[in-house]
Protein backbone atom coordinates (compact mmCIF):
# COMPACT_ATOMS: atom_id res chain seq x y z
CA UNK A 1 0.00 0.00 0.00
CA UNK A 2 1.43 3.38 -0.96
CA UNK A 3 2.31 5.94 1.67
CA UNK A 4 -0.45 8.58 1.62
CA UNK A 5 2.09 11.27 2.51
CA UNK A 6 4.13 10.57 -0.66
CA UNK A 7 2.84 11.53 -4.08
CA UNK A 8 2.58 8.47 -6.39
CA UNK A 9 2.95 10.47 -9.54
CA UNK A 10 4.63 13.72 -10.51
CA UNK A 11 1.28 15.11 -11.48
CA UNK A 12 -0.43 14.29 -8.18
CA UNK A 13 -1.36 17.25 -5.93
CA UNK A 14 -1.24 16.94 -2.13
CA UNK A 15 -4.37 17.78 -0.24
CA UNK A 16 -4.38 20.35 2.57
CA UNK A 17 -4.51 17.61 5.25
CA UNK A 18 -1.52 15.81 3.69
CA UNK A 19 0.49 19.06 3.63
CA UNK A 20 -0.32 19.72 7.27
CA UNK A 21 0.64 16.13 8.17
CA UNK A 22 4.00 16.53 6.44
CA UNK A 23 4.67 19.83 8.21
CA UNK A 24 3.80 18.25 11.57
CA UNK A 25 6.22 15.38 10.91
CA UNK A 26 9.02 17.79 10.02
CA UNK A 27 8.39 19.90 13.12
CA UNK A 28 8.35 16.76 15.29
CA UNK A 29 11.66 15.60 13.83
CA UNK A 30 13.24 19.02 14.43
CA UNK A 31 12.10 19.05 18.10
CA UNK A 32 13.17 15.47 18.91
CA UNK A 33 16.50 13.76 19.47
CA UNK A 34 17.36 10.08 19.33
CA UNK A 35 19.28 9.01 22.44
CA UNK A 36 20.92 5.72 23.40
CA UNK A 37 19.70 4.11 26.61
CA UNK A 38 22.01 2.87 29.33
CA UNK A 39 23.75 -0.27 28.07
CA UNK A 40 23.81 0.90 24.47
CA UNK A 41 21.36 -1.72 23.16
CA UNK A 42 18.20 0.37 22.85
CA UNK A 43 17.39 3.80 21.50
CA UNK A 44 14.52 6.15 22.18
CA UNK A 45 13.28 9.49 20.96
CA UNK A 46 13.05 12.42 23.36
CA UNK A 47 12.12 16.06 22.93
CA UNK A 48 14.93 18.60 22.82
CA UNK A 49 13.42 20.41 25.83
CA UNK A 50 14.02 17.35 28.03
CA UNK A 51 17.72 17.22 27.06
CA UNK A 52 19.99 19.20 29.38
CA UNK A 53 23.52 20.19 28.35
CA UNK A 54 26.34 18.79 30.45
CA UNK A 55 29.80 20.33 30.68
CA UNK A 56 32.28 17.55 31.50
CA UNK A 57 34.97 20.13 32.25
CA UNK A 58 32.81 21.87 34.88
CA UNK A 59 30.27 19.30 36.05
CA UNK A 60 27.48 20.46 38.37
CA UNK A 61 25.29 17.96 40.17
CA UNK A 62 23.07 20.46 41.99
CA UNK A 63 20.13 22.24 40.42
CA UNK A 64 19.58 25.95 41.19
CA UNK A 65 16.70 25.11 43.56
CA UNK A 66 18.82 22.54 45.44
CA UNK A 67 21.72 24.98 45.70
CA UNK A 68 19.34 27.64 47.01
CA UNK A 69 18.04 25.27 49.71
CA UNK A 70 21.59 24.40 50.70
CA UNK A 71 22.54 28.08 50.85
CA UNK A 72 19.61 28.86 53.17
CA UNK A 73 20.46 25.87 55.36
CA UNK A 74 24.13 26.88 55.61
CA UNK A 75 23.32 30.52 56.33
CA UNK A 76 21.35 29.29 59.35
CA UNK A 77 24.29 27.04 60.28
CA UNK A 78 26.74 29.97 60.13
CA UNK A 79 24.59 32.12 62.42
CA UNK A 80 24.24 29.31 64.94
CA UNK A 81 27.95 28.44 64.78
CA UNK A 82 29.02 32.05 65.38
CA UNK A 83 26.88 32.15 68.53
CA UNK A 84 28.22 28.77 69.76
CA UNK A 85 31.86 29.74 69.22
CA UNK A 86 31.35 33.13 70.89
CA UNK A 87 30.03 31.37 74.00
CA UNK A 88 32.72 28.70 73.83
CA UNK A 89 35.58 31.21 73.59
CA UNK A 90 33.87 33.85 75.77
CA UNK A 91 34.73 36.34 73.06
CA UNK A 92 32.88 37.65 70.04
CA UNK A 93 33.41 35.32 67.10
CA UNK A 94 31.98 36.51 63.78
CA UNK A 95 31.40 34.38 60.69
CA UNK A 96 30.34 35.39 57.21
CA UNK A 97 29.75 33.19 54.18
CA UNK A 98 32.17 34.08 51.40
CA UNK A 99 31.15 31.37 48.91
CA UNK A 100 29.21 28.16 48.49
CA UNK A 101 30.15 26.33 45.32
CA UNK A 102 30.72 22.95 43.67
CA UNK A 103 34.19 22.18 42.29
CA UNK A 104 36.22 19.08 41.60
CA UNK A 105 38.27 17.51 44.37
CA UNK A 106 41.49 18.17 42.46
CA UNK A 107 40.80 21.91 42.15
CA UNK A 108 39.84 22.10 45.81
CA UNK A 109 43.07 20.40 46.90
CA UNK A 110 45.20 22.58 44.61
CA UNK A 111 43.62 25.78 46.00
CA UNK A 112 44.38 24.92 49.63
CA UNK A 113 47.09 27.08 51.24
CA UNK A 114 50.38 25.49 52.28
CA UNK A 115 50.84 24.97 55.14
CA UNK A 116 47.32 24.62 56.50
CA UNK A 117 45.45 22.56 59.08
CA UNK A 118 43.09 19.97 57.61
CA UNK A 119 40.78 17.82 59.70
CA UNK A 120 39.43 14.73 57.97
CA UNK A 121 36.02 13.62 59.19
CA UNK A 122 33.13 11.36 58.40
CA UNK A 123 29.45 12.04 58.98
CA UNK A 124 27.72 8.89 60.16
CA UNK A 125 25.71 7.23 58.65
CA UNK A 126 26.57 8.94 55.35
CA UNK A 127 29.34 7.65 53.12
CA UNK A 128 32.34 9.70 52.04
CA UNK A 129 35.01 11.73 53.83
CA UNK A 130 34.82 15.48 54.39
CA UNK A 131 37.56 18.02 54.91
CA UNK A 132 37.57 20.94 57.37
CA UNK A 133 40.22 23.51 56.54
CA UNK A 134 41.27 26.03 59.23
CA UNK A 135 44.07 28.47 58.59
CA UNK A 136 46.94 27.78 61.06
CA UNK A 137 46.97 31.40 62.25
CA UNK A 138 43.26 31.18 63.13
CA UNK A 139 43.76 27.77 64.73
CA UNK A 140 46.60 29.00 66.94
CA UNK A 141 44.57 32.09 67.90
CA UNK A 142 41.67 29.86 69.00
CA UNK A 143 44.09 27.70 71.01
CA UNK A 144 45.61 30.80 72.60
CA UNK A 145 42.15 31.96 73.67
CA UNK A 146 41.33 28.52 75.10
CA UNK A 147 44.51 28.77 77.18
CA UNK A 148 43.39 32.13 78.59
CA UNK A 149 45.10 34.42 76.08
CA UNK A 150 43.68 37.66 74.62
CA UNK A 151 43.12 36.09 71.14
CA UNK A 152 45.67 38.29 69.45
CA UNK A 153 46.88 37.10 66.06
CA UNK A 154 49.60 34.52 66.50
CA UNK A 155 52.25 33.93 63.85
CA UNK A 156 51.92 30.47 62.33
CA UNK A 157 55.66 29.79 62.32
CA UNK A 158 55.56 26.33 63.89
CA UNK A 159 53.66 23.08 63.64
CA UNK A 160 50.89 22.28 66.08
CA UNK A 161 52.00 20.54 69.22
CA UNK A 162 50.00 17.62 70.63
CA UNK A 163 48.38 19.88 73.24
CA UNK A 164 47.50 22.51 70.64
CA UNK A 165 46.13 19.80 68.34
CA UNK A 166 43.95 18.38 71.10
CA UNK A 167 42.56 21.81 72.01
CA UNK A 168 41.85 22.67 68.38
CA UNK A 169 40.13 19.31 67.91
CA UNK A 170 37.62 20.39 70.57
CA UNK A 171 36.73 23.45 68.48
CA UNK A 172 36.59 21.27 65.35
CA UNK A 173 34.19 18.89 67.09
CA UNK A 174 32.01 21.85 68.04
CA UNK A 175 31.95 23.09 64.40
CA UNK A 176 31.09 19.68 62.99
CA UNK A 177 28.55 19.02 65.74
CA UNK A 178 26.79 22.29 64.96
CA UNK A 179 26.72 21.39 61.25
CA UNK A 180 25.11 18.04 62.05
CA UNK A 181 22.60 19.67 64.42
CA UNK A 182 21.25 21.79 61.57
CA UNK A 183 20.26 18.61 59.72
CA UNK A 184 18.46 17.01 62.67
CA UNK A 185 15.05 17.80 61.19
CA UNK A 186 16.05 15.87 58.04
CA UNK A 187 18.25 13.07 59.44
CA UNK A 188 20.18 12.31 62.61
CA UNK A 189 23.93 12.74 61.93
CA UNK A 190 27.06 12.18 64.00
CA UNK A 191 30.55 13.56 63.15
CA UNK A 192 33.64 11.37 63.55
CA UNK A 193 37.18 12.77 63.33
CA UNK A 194 39.48 10.55 61.27
CA UNK A 195 42.81 12.38 61.18
CA UNK A 196 44.79 15.48 60.26
CA UNK A 197 46.89 16.78 57.41
CA UNK A 198 48.87 19.98 56.82
CA UNK A 199 49.33 19.83 53.04
CA UNK A 200 46.52 19.62 50.50
CA UNK A 201 48.78 17.84 47.99
CA UNK A 202 48.84 14.77 50.23
CA UNK A 203 45.05 14.44 50.46
CA UNK A 204 43.71 11.18 49.06
CA UNK A 205 40.17 11.05 50.43
CA UNK A 206 38.39 10.96 47.05
CA UNK A 207 39.11 10.58 43.31
CA UNK A 208 40.33 13.75 41.57
CA UNK A 209 37.13 14.13 39.53
CA UNK A 210 34.81 13.89 42.56
CA UNK A 211 32.47 16.89 42.81
CA UNK A 212 32.75 18.65 46.16
CA UNK A 213 30.41 21.12 47.82
CA UNK A 214 32.69 23.73 49.40
CA UNK A 215 31.48 26.20 52.03
CA UNK A 216 33.96 29.02 52.67
CA UNK A 217 33.53 31.35 55.66
CA UNK A 218 35.44 34.40 56.83
CA UNK A 219 36.08 34.06 60.54
CA UNK A 220 37.12 36.89 62.86
CA UNK A 221 38.13 36.53 66.49
CA UNK A 222 40.08 39.23 68.26
CA UNK A 223 42.30 40.82 65.61
CA UNK A 224 42.62 37.62 63.55
CA UNK A 225 40.70 37.42 60.26
CA UNK A 226 41.12 34.16 58.34
CA UNK A 227 39.12 31.56 56.44
CA UNK A 228 37.39 28.32 57.39
CA UNK A 229 36.33 25.85 54.70
CA UNK A 230 34.11 22.78 54.90
CA UNK A 231 34.19 20.47 51.88
CA UNK A 232 31.99 17.41 51.39
CA UNK A 233 31.54 15.16 48.35
CA UNK A 234 28.24 15.75 46.60
CA UNK A 235 27.44 12.02 46.73
CA UNK A 236 27.67 12.31 50.54
CA UNK A 237 25.00 15.00 50.53
CA UNK A 238 22.67 13.31 48.02
CA UNK A 239 20.47 11.61 50.69
CA UNK A 240 20.18 14.88 52.64
CA UNK A 241 19.37 16.93 49.54
CA UNK A 242 16.74 14.41 48.48
CA UNK A 243 15.12 14.36 51.92
CA UNK A 244 15.43 18.15 52.20
CA UNK A 245 13.44 18.57 48.98
CA UNK A 246 10.64 16.29 50.25
CA UNK A 247 10.76 17.94 53.69
CA UNK A 248 10.47 21.43 52.17
CA UNK A 249 7.49 20.42 50.02
CA UNK A 250 5.69 18.81 52.97
CA UNK A 251 6.52 21.79 55.16
CA UNK A 252 5.01 24.18 52.61
CA UNK A 253 1.84 22.06 52.50
CA UNK A 254 1.38 21.34 56.20
CA UNK A 255 3.06 24.23 58.02
CA UNK A 256 0.78 26.92 56.68
CA UNK A 257 0.60 30.06 58.79
CA UNK A 258 -2.18 29.66 61.35
CA UNK A 259 -3.49 32.80 63.01
CA UNK A 260 -2.75 32.79 66.72
CA UNK A 261 -5.78 32.41 68.96
CA UNK A 262 -6.72 35.56 70.81
CA UNK A 263 -6.23 35.39 74.57
CA UNK A 264 -8.02 37.65 77.01
CA UNK A 265 -5.85 39.67 79.34
CA UNK A 266 -7.40 39.34 82.79
CA UNK A 267 -5.87 42.64 83.86
CA UNK A 268 -8.71 44.28 81.90
CA UNK A 269 -11.50 42.49 83.81
CA UNK A 270 -12.31 45.46 86.06
CA UNK A 271 -11.67 48.29 83.56
CA UNK A 272 -14.95 50.24 83.03
CA UNK A 273 -15.86 50.89 79.37
CA UNK A 274 -18.76 53.26 78.61
CA UNK A 275 -21.20 51.77 76.05
CA UNK A 276 -23.63 54.01 74.14
CA UNK A 277 -26.19 53.27 71.45
CA UNK A 278 -26.84 55.93 68.81
CA UNK A 279 -28.52 56.37 65.47
CA UNK A 280 -28.61 59.38 63.18
CA UNK A 281 -31.95 59.55 61.43
CA UNK A 282 -33.64 62.74 62.72
CA UNK A 283 -32.77 66.01 61.01
CA UNK A 284 -33.95 69.26 62.61
CA UNK A 285 -33.38 72.89 61.74
CA UNK A 286 -31.55 75.15 64.11
CA UNK A 287 -34.85 76.93 64.97
CA UNK A 288 -36.54 73.60 65.79
CA UNK A 289 -33.65 72.58 68.01
CA UNK A 290 -33.81 75.96 69.79
CA UNK A 291 -37.58 75.54 70.41
CA UNK A 292 -37.30 72.01 71.86
CA UNK A 293 -38.74 71.63 75.37
CA UNK A 294 -39.63 68.78 77.68
CA UNK A 295 -42.67 66.84 76.45
CA UNK A 296 -42.00 67.37 72.73
CA UNK A 297 -42.17 64.22 70.56
CA UNK A 298 -39.68 63.53 67.77
CA UNK A 299 -40.92 61.25 64.98
CA UNK A 300 -38.48 58.37 64.16
CA UNK A 301 -38.32 56.26 61.02
CA UNK A 302 -38.98 52.60 61.99
CA UNK A 303 -35.93 51.60 59.90
CA UNK A 304 -33.69 53.53 62.29
CA UNK A 305 -34.29 50.88 64.97
CA UNK A 306 -32.41 48.42 62.75
CA UNK A 307 -29.47 50.77 62.22
CA UNK A 308 -28.28 51.32 65.77
CA UNK A 309 -24.56 51.94 66.30
CA UNK A 310 -22.94 50.74 69.49
CA UNK A 311 -19.96 52.75 70.67
CA UNK A 312 -17.33 51.53 73.10
CA UNK A 313 -15.60 54.48 74.75
CA UNK A 314 -16.93 56.73 71.97
CA UNK A 315 -15.52 54.38 69.27
CA UNK A 316 -18.06 52.80 66.85
CA UNK A 317 -17.59 49.01 67.09
CA UNK A 318 -20.92 47.17 66.52
CA UNK A 319 -24.21 47.39 64.65
CA UNK A 320 -27.51 46.25 66.11
CA UNK A 321 -31.29 46.40 66.31
CA UNK A 322 -33.23 48.36 68.90
CA UNK A 323 -35.66 46.43 71.08
CA UNK A 324 -36.69 45.67 74.65
CA UNK A 325 -35.91 42.95 77.16
CA UNK A 326 -37.16 42.61 80.72
CA UNK A 327 -39.07 45.86 80.39
CA UNK A 328 -35.91 47.79 79.41
CA UNK A 329 -34.58 49.17 76.16
CA UNK A 330 -31.90 46.95 74.64
CA UNK A 331 -29.81 46.56 71.50
CA UNK A 332 -29.27 43.16 69.82
CA UNK A 333 -25.78 43.09 68.26
CA UNK A 334 -25.96 41.98 64.61
CA UNK A 335 -22.42 42.65 63.36
CA UNK A 336 -19.16 44.52 63.72
CA UNK A 337 -18.06 47.68 61.99
CA UNK A 338 -14.76 49.39 61.39
CA UNK A 339 -13.51 51.47 64.27
CA UNK A 340 -13.33 54.89 62.66
CA UNK A 341 -13.06 57.79 65.10
CA UNK A 342 -15.67 60.41 64.44
CA UNK A 343 -15.46 64.09 65.15
CA UNK A 344 -18.19 65.83 67.05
Amino acid sequence: MADPTQPTDAGDVLSQSEVERLLAQVAEQENSVTVVKQGGDEKETKSKESIQPYDFRHPVFLSPSELRRLRIRHEEFIRGLAARLSIYLRLEFTLQMSKLQTITYQKFAEALPNPTHLSLFKVEPLRGIGVLDIHPRLGLTIVDRLLGGPAHSIAADHDFSEIEMALLDQAVQLILGEWCNHWTSVQELRPVLLGHENNGQFLQTAPHDTIMLVLAMEAKVGDCLEQIQIALPCFTLEPLIRKLGHFTEEEEKTNLPVPAALKWNRNFDEVPVPVTAMWDDVILTAREVANLKPGDILPLDPRSTRQVKLRLANMPKFEGNLGTTGGKWAVAVTGTMKSIPERF
